[in-house]
């Protein structure tokens, strides 16, 4: 019983020095670039062993809020998208949050993100896109490919509209319900193919820089998923286990 205590202890204890140092990067008293202090002073600063503190800062590195450019400096980080993305997946899949409740956000965000794409995307992101496609009409019959490369069209989607606040806030989002995809599939023989028609238009728009088409076929797109979601009486299902997006 002791030894449950103390393990209990020192965890406290670490994720307080990783709760206290990520509160003093998000109000501004820590800035990217800026080098904490060693980790002997850390530990004292907090009344730590380096143990300790070591599993603090573990969790800071993990989370992408610090980086170490060498082995005995540690700095501030700009946390990137991909950890804050899994963070906040994991914490909707361990709420059980429903394929419903996540369509109805996505039916905001992703057709912004293709009307904004249509506004700034380059040349070269719109044929790189268009080369995505072709990867993505060649993988009939590979659910998993199909998945993949999906998703990846979505993302690049929203990267080409230049608004990180909508990409970060869209991209646990439409990770957990556009994996519903291989749910669906069995019910709606012919979603694959109306996958296929609604990029090939959403693209088009974008060449054409129709920033209202390529918004519309979006939502139509978005929408003619939650038809599919509905046939395969998934509404109100739980969209994921938090153990596939390890």
């Amino acid at each position: 019983m002791k030894e449950v205590q103390k393990t209990a202890q020192v965890h406290f204890a670490y994720q307080q020095i990783a709760d206290e140092i990520e509160a003093q990067i998000m109000r501004g008293d820590l800035n990217p670039g800026d080098q904490l202090p060693g980790e002997a002073e850390l530990a004292v600063q907090f009344g730590v062993t380096r143990s300790t503190l070591r599993e603090g800062l573990r969790q800071l590195e993990s989370d992408g809020l610090v980086h170490r450019p060498s082995p005995r400096r540690l700095e501030v980080a700009v946390p990137q998208a991909g950890p804050l993305t899994t963070r906040s997946g994991r914490a909707m899949a361990l709420m059980k949050v429903t394929f419903r409740e996540l369509w109805e956000v996505t039916m905001m965000t992703e057709p912004l993100a293709a009307r904004l794409a249509a506004e700034h995307g380059t040349e070269d992101e719109i044929n790189g896109m268009q080369a995505l496609h072709a990867e993505f009409i060649a993988a009939e019959g590979m659910m998993e490919r199909t998945i993949s490369l999906d998703e990846d069209f979505h993302t690049r989607l929203a990267d080409m509209g230049r608004n990180r606040v909508l990409g970060l806030a869209r991209e646990p989002i439409a990770l957990l319900l556009f994996r519903g995809f291989a749910q669906i599939a069995p019910y709606a023989p012919k979603f694959y193919k109306r996958q296929i028609e609604a990029h090939s238009n959403i693209i088009a728009a974008m060449r054409d820089r129709d920033a209202d088409r390529a918004e519309k076929w979006m939502r139509m797109h978005t929408e003619d998923f939650w038809r599919g979601a509905q046939i395969a009486g998934l509404e109100d299902e739980i969209a994921l286990n938090p153990r596939a997006l390890s």
